[in-house]
């Protein structure tokens, strides 16, 4: 049985950063893109970035520059160093598996989505 448990969140002021965890529990294949979505009430969901089994990071393009995915070998820890925070980086971030990094991005057919990190910029 596999779950995952999103940590790190907070209220920061516009500018500032912070770092995201995600920690798994259960076996998740090495094959298996890695990453981050977040979702604001009312909005879409929105895939910010992933991670495939080679360390090739992708990124949303209101993540890139901003934003760094990293993971360790076993997909058991997943990170999300988030710098330069604006206001619309607000939301409910989430990480989960999937099996392409455009799956991951469109936040389409993903798996173990935990319950989330509250991140609020103002």
């Amino acid at each position: 049985h596999v779950q995952l448990v999103e940590s790190g969140g907070g209220s920061v002021q516009t500018g500032g950063s912070l770092r995201l965890s995600c920690a798994a529990s259960g076996y998740i294949g090495s094959n298996y893109v890695m990453g981050w979505f977040r979702q604001v009430p009312g909005k879409e969901r929105e895939g910010v970035a992933g991670i495939d089994t080679y360390g090739s990071a992708h990124y949303a393009d209101s993540a890139k520059g901003r934003f760094t995915i990293s993971k360790d070998n076993a997909n058991t820890a997943l990170y999300l160093q988030m710098n330069n925070l604006k206001p619309e980086d607000s939301g409910m971030y989430y990480c989960a598996a999937a099996i392409t990094p455009e799956n991951m991005l469109a936040v389409r057919a993903l798996y173990y989505p935990g319950r989330g990190t509250q991140v609020t910029v103002s």
